[in-house]
């Protein structure tokens, strides 16, 4: 494991109206603002979004298994944001609900706000944390650097 210590920065509150691209739009933010590393929740509707629920086998590298939104749901969620090279990169796993179906997984593509969707963005000040690739995944994943 490793660890470094920060602080908050500056919090940015956002609201997304019918049709806006989440993914898209927390990224404009960040270029936006120069955020380079912060957290951020999400509450209210997706209208359409891709998102994988998990690895087909634990062989490397992962090959995602892809699942579709393609109808409003709720939803609720956390993720974290650092920079891969000279954009921001986010890292966002979800809950998705329409009646009594509930779905999870980590939204990546096609996000589009349902309605209403609040965004909650806290910058991190005070680390070294970008994302590189990992040769043994093929990710994109979170490294602290000293």
């Amino acid at each position: 494991m490793q660890y470094q210590v920060g602080k908050s920065g500056r919090i940015v509150v956002a609201r997304f109206t019918d049709g806006e691209d989440i993914i898209g739009g927390v990224s404009d933010i960040c270029r936006k603002e120069n955020i380079r590393a912060a957290y951020f929740s999400i509450v209210g509707g997706i209208r359409r979004g891709r998102y994988v629920v998990g690895p087909e086998s634990e062989d490397m590298p992962p090959v995602p298994v892809w699942r579709e939104l393609s109808e409003s749901h709720e939803a609720t969620g956390f993720g974290t944001i650092f920079w891969y090279e000279d954009q921001p990169k986010l890292h966002f796993h979800g809950s998705y609900a329409k009646g009594d179906s509930v779905k999870g997984g980590c939204l990546r593509e096609d996000s589009e706000t349902f309605l209403v969707l609040e965004v909650v963005i806290t910058e991190i000040l005070d680390v070294n944390a970008v994302r590189e690739l990992d040769p043994d995944s093929g990710m994109v994943l979170l490294t602290l650097r000293s």
